[in-house]
């Protein structure tokens, strides 16, 4: 070998001499291979692009059936009945349907990221006409966990031409939450879905969503719980605003607490209300008291309210919002903004709260197919026969 750096030797001036003569060749034979290669490449690319086809269509299938086995593993964990609640979401178009399940999927942590209805990114809207337009089409079911407890929720469509998929949902749920537009209140087909609602005896709780936006009013949205809804809306939050007019929090009037909302914790940042919850707030603390009331069948309790020496705790008074709301007594109020994430872990709270778990529903009704004519009851128990509807059916092209 030569040293580096130094002169090539005679021998091996005549190698370079020998390979710089047969240059020429090589160059010819180098270019003909390299034509034959780009001919044979050219024909393999409809090949090529079958076979990355085939791939993605592999990897598309596998990640379709992981999720389906994972969401049948999470339907196999043993979950007490009183822990479960069955819900839907319900509203009119673009009052925050779709947003307000995202972001419940990630506080809960059953999703990683946020998605967005503009961007076509959201989960529970998965076809792609609803990607495209923006807007729920068919009715969607998901799972998730919180504080213990199983949440199955059901995303239903807002636009009135699919009322129908919201019918079938609501044949199936023990509770709803509907989303009301704060700068809008309730709307016309707010009002069909509260009808459908009201006729399947389903409960109910009311969130007043997009309280960040300009001309929000929540006072005027719960006005409309009662005036266009023939509801009666019981305020349990009170929304707070900073200097700059920005929604930043609100009032816990049933344990008497300030929220300060923050889209990045876990929960509120609270703080005692008691010095600086200002006249109106305990004006309507007393009116919510004053409903609770209203339900009281107990004489020493009545007596102990109008003497004024009714002091309720927190758990007294949850428990007599719980049970105003399963009789259909009143709706709670609830606000925060979905998407900036505030105040919606207080609404998976207060699902939780004062939403009816499975056994707090009535006896089903039917017929059994086995015997014309016959009329059973089933009762929500783990000792009672199997009764089940199938309110709907979502072909996966993936997995057949």
């Amino acid at each position: 070998p030569i040293a580096p750096g130094a002169a090539p030797r005679k021998a091996h001036a005549g190698v370079v001499w020998r390979f710089a003569a047969l240059a020429p060749a090589l160059a010819h034979l180098g270019q003909g291979f390299h034509v034959r290669r780009s001919r044979r490449w050219r024909a393999a690319a409809p090949r090529r692009r079958a076979a990355v086809a085939a791939r993605v269509a592999d990897v598309a299938a596998r990640e379709a059936e992981s999720t389906l086995a994972g969401d049948q593993a999470a339907a196999r964990q043993s979950v007490p009945p009183q822990h479960c609640r069955n819900i839907g979401i319900i509203a009119h178009v673009n009052a925050g349907k779709t947003t307000t399940t995202e972001r419940i999927l990630v506080c809960t942590g059953r999703e990683e990221i946020f998605g967005e209805v503009d961007e076509g990114s959201t989960v529970m809207d998965y076809m792609e006409q609803e990607r495209q337009r923006g807007i729920t089409i068919t009715g969607a079911a998901t799972t998730c966990s919180w504080r213990g407890h199983r949440v199955n929720i059901v995303d239903t469509p807002g636009h009135i031409d699919f009322t129908a998929e919201v019918e079938r949902a609501l044949r199936v749920l023990d509770g709803a939450v509907a989303i009301l537009d704060a700068t809008a209140g309730a709307e016309p087909q707010t009002e069909t879905v509260w009808r459908q609602a009201t006729r399947h005896s389903v409960p109910r709780i009311v969130f007043v969503n997009q309280m960040d936006r300009e001309m929000a009013d929540f006072s005027a949205a719960v006005a409309s719980v009662e005036e266009r809804l023939g509801a009666r809306p019981v305020p349990l939050q009170w929304p707070i605003f900073d200097p700059a007019g920005r929604f930043c929090g609100a009032y816990d009037l049933v344990r008497l607490r300030r929220l300060d909302f923050r889209a990045d914790a876990d929960h509120a940042a609270e703080a005692p209300a008691d010095g600086m919850c200002p006249k109106d707030m305990r004006e309507h603390r007393e009116r919510l008291l004053e409903t609770l009331m209203d339900q009281e069948e107990d004489d020493d309790a009545l007596e102990a309210i109008v003497g004024g020496t009714w002091a309720p705790s927190e758990h007294e008074l949850a428990e007599r919002v719980r049970k105003g709301v399963l009789s259909g007594a009143f709706v709670p109020v609830l606000c925060g903004s979905a998407k900036r994430n505030l105040g919606v872990r207080e609404l998976l709270d207060a699902i939780l709260d004062y939403l009816p778990s499975p056994l707090d529903r009535a006896a089903v009704s039917g017929s059994n197919p086995r015997t014309v004519g016959e009329s059973v009851s089933r009762a929500p128990w783990k000792k009672e026969p199997l009764a089940a509807l199938v309110f709907k059916v979502a072909p996966v092209p993936e997995v057949g």
